[in-house]
């Protein structure tokens, strides 16, 4: 029989126990027990975190008939007479069912309803075919894999579930109708039952698995990754950037910056001779002074006939049982550390790195620490970075990794997608492996735009380049030797290459926004059509096109020689970004694609869209942002969009050191509302006012609270007066009213549109 104690359902399962509890209204968790043995803690869930108090569980227990507990989202059945346990959603529709007698042999399966498609648990390497797109089925093994690899133990349906394991490795098998899983890493099964739309579900699984940590501003902006360089050629590189008015914000250097394979620390510190003035930070200035931040390869491995080496030797911080190998580079011996290890994890970021760090080493790529049985070995190497420059600066920590286990995302860590081969069918594979990774939960991904392995054509940097801009991390690398600078490429991709950058840097404060609403509600600035349209059969393993944040669909050219392509377009009325005509959704488009120039990108604004963009800058933070330029296109239904600013370079926001203000608009007939909401946050930004760009009419008279605002003649009569005011005009989306307002305060103003609206 079941009992309710205290809000957790018991149930008797001869020497064990099953105990079902909610820890949040859509969140149900399922843990076997077997007398006071406990399960280990995983590094999938984060342990540490506190959950908010929430309505209370309603119960309702019924003896030898079977119990219950409900919350608004969900509810929980326990049917005594057919030992069957069920969870339903709000409306009381079953998800899934739990099969009690394989608890009994070790393993977990969940019924559910066969036609629900499954997403989750892990993505592709660099090299394996990627053809199954996002769609989960057979045999599944959820592991932090190698090169570009995503996973989880986590699996999840649009049918309006998801199952997340508290384990660091598992294997599920997904058949039609049931979940099964074995082979976890915890003797007893353990896990949670998520429930509600896609977005519910990644809240949920933020809550669960840890948040995230905002990156530093300026890496939403483009970084330029090179192997074979050093500080002559990176001067010029970056001043070159500058004089071209090419916008860059990161370089990153491979090998080169470091004493690779010397003595005394050499894995840790700058090498003196290629990079002459950084031990001293002089080069830290110099860059500073161009608005160009560093940041650096690390690798697992440390040369074992050094002191570092012989200090790894003492206390036993190497990988367990593996050998001595001679390094690719240095072709001097090395080994592994283990970075399971907290004594490994304490020693790393020894004094050499703080030195090197305190000189410009801004961030972290880590490599090459996937190539070993333990999922958590990257999360672990990351965990010590971070842990260790959080000890000793306020300074953001930002990185690139190789692999990504689920609670990785807790040391600001992102994912690249590995050293992929160069080419279009290359690149238009990259399109599943990012959308596959963050349906496991790794929103902070990225790959080495032109390919690392080749040299790409003209064209396919370009393109390349496109695709990158919409992208949670935009950056280029290359091998040994390969330039990934636009202007290498050619007049012509230069110019496609450098516009698509520009464009990038025109939407840096709609990107910086979702930077926090990853962080706040866990779906980051890319997602999967599927998220928002879970119910349409035509994006079920759609990889073509993504959301990049609410409001622009991007669906980047892949192909050579391409004259036209086919976009889906879902539900909703959807506006071309570029030539400013408008579609209706729930249909495919067909778009002319210029072949020659390859200056265009197929790109869809939705209807409702609240979109912020800042004036040309060469940086990210180059000049202060005083005025705001909002795009609206207002719906019939309101909707919203939460702008968040903060010094984007420390944790002060963690203290409420944050700028945040939600901007809402609704048409109704011949009427336009938009809203300003009350600021949250005790940062005060340079920011003085929105010029709202409301398009789909020419405003007759604009209010604010009741009062009319001053009309002027044009858009530049507006810009140059001072205060408040409004101004219509003409642009490619049609007749558009300007209106500019002061920002951080609370206003409601009214449009009535004239007879063109």
């Amino acid at each position: 029989m079941a009992h309710i104690r205290d809000h957790v359902m018991l149930i008797g399962l001869g020497t064990d126990q099953l105990s079902i509890r909610f820890v949040a209204p859509g969140i149900v968790h399922v843990q076997n027990t077997h007398g006071d043995a406990a399960n280990a803690p995983s590094l999938a869930i984060d342990h540490d975190a506190a959950h908010p108090v929430f309505e209370q569980v309603r119960t309702d227990a019924n003896g030898a008939n079977g119990a219950s507990m409900t919350t608004a989202r969900a509810s929980v059945h326990w049917d005594e007479q057919h030992r069957q346990l069920r969870i339903d959603d709000a409306q009381r529709r079953p998800l899934l069912q739990l099969d009690l007698p394989s608890l009994q042999h070790g393993e977990l399966t969940l019924q559910h309803e066969p036609q629900g498609a499954l997403y989750g648990i892990g993505g592709y390497n660099a090299t394996e075919d990627a053809a199954a797109g996002l769609l989960r089925t057979g045999k599944q093994v959820a592991g932090a894999g190698e090169q570009g690899h995503a996973g989880a133990p986590f699996v999840w349906s649009t049918a309006g579930y998801g199952v997340l394991l508290d384990s660091d490795g598992a294997t599920f098998t997904l058949k039609p109708g049931a979940i099964s899983v074995d082979n976890s890493t915890h003797q007893h099964s353990d896990y949670y039952i998520l429930i509600g739309t896609p977005t519910d579900i990644f809240a949920a699984l933020t809550q669960l698995s840890g948040r995230s940590p905002l990156f530093p501003k300026w890496a939403m902006g483009f970084t330029n990754s090179q192997w074979g360089i050093d500080q002559k050629e990176l001067l010029q590189i970056v001043d070159t950037y500058r004089a071209k008015h090419i916008p860059i914000d990161n370089f990153t250097l491979d090998f080169d910056w470091k004493a690779w394979g010397e003595d005394n620390y050499g894995e840790f510190r700058w090498n003196a001779t290629k990079f002459p003035d950084a031990p001293s930070g002089k080069l830290k200035s110099d860059l500073d002074e161009r608005g160009i931040r560093l940041t650096g390869i690390m690798k697992p491995r440390v040369h074992v006939d050094t002191v570092e080496g012989r200090y790894a030797t003492a206390h036993d911080l190497w990988r367990p049982d593996e050998k001595v190998a001679p390094d690719y580079f240095s072709l001097k011996l090395v080994k592994d550390i283990d970075f399971d290890k907290p004594a490994a994890r304490a020693w790393f970021f020894n004094d050499a790195l703080k030195q090197s760090f305190a000189t410009g080493i801004a961030g972290w790529w880590n490599d090459e620490a996937d190539n070993t049985p333990s999922n958590t070995q990257f999360l672990n190497m990351q965990r010590t970075l971070y842990d260790g420059q959080r000890a000793i600066s306020n300074q953001r920590v930002w990185s690139v990794n190789r692999n990504f286990w689920l609670g990785s995302q807790r040391y600001a860590y992102g994912l690249w997608s590995g050293d992929i081969l160069t080419g279009f069918a290359s690149m238009a594979g990259q399109r599943a492996r990012m959308l596959s990774a963050i349906n496991v939960g790794a929103m902070q991904w990225g790959m080495d735009g032109g390919g690392f392995h080749g040299h790409p054509s003209d064209e396919n940097y370009a393109r390349w380049i496109e695709f990158g801009a919409f992208t949670p991390i935009f950056r280029v690398h290359g091998d040994f030797g390969q330039k990934r600078q636009p202007w290498v490429y050619g007049p012509v991709a230069e110019k496609a290459a450098a516009d698509a950058i520009r464009l990038r840097y025109l939407l840096i404060p709609y990107i910086y926004s979702y930077e926090h609403a990853r962080r706040a509600h866990g779906v980051g600035l890319v997602r999967p059509l599927l998220f928002d349209w879970p119910h349409d059969p035509q994006l079920r393993n759609d990889v073509d096109a993504w959301l990049f944040g609410d409001w622009l669909l991007a669906s980047p050219v892949v192909e050579p020689g391409q004259t036209s392509k086919d976009v889906y377009l879902p539900a909703g009325r959807w506006t071309d970004w570029f030539s400013g005509k408008a579609y209706p959704g729930g249909q495919t488009v067909r778009l002319a694609i210029d072949s020659k120039h390859w200056g265009d990108i197929p790109l869809f604004i939705r209807d409702g869209a609240i979109i912020p963009t800042q004036p040309p800058m060469d940086y990210v933070g180059e000049k202060p942002l005083t005025q705001l330029e909002v795009d609206v296109f207002p719906a019939d239904a309101r909707t919203q969009f939460d702008y968040y600013d903060d010094d984007g370079n420390t944790y002060d926001y963690e203290k409420g050191a944050y700028f945040a203000q939600s901007l809402s608009v609704q048409r109704q007939g011949h009427t336009v509302r938009f809203g300003t909401g009350a600021v949250s946050g005790s940062f005060k930004p340079a920011l003085k006012s929105y010029l709202l760009k409301i398009h789909g009419g020419a405003a007759a008279t604009v209010r604010s609270g009741g009062t009319g605002l001053p009309p002027f003649q044009s858009l530049d009569a507006l810009q140059h007066s001072q205060g408040e005011g409004w101004a219509s005009g003409h642009d490619r989306y049609g007749a558009v009213t300007y209106v500019r307002v002061m920002a951080a305060t609370v206003r409601d103003i009214a449009l009535t549109l004239g007879d063109n609206g």
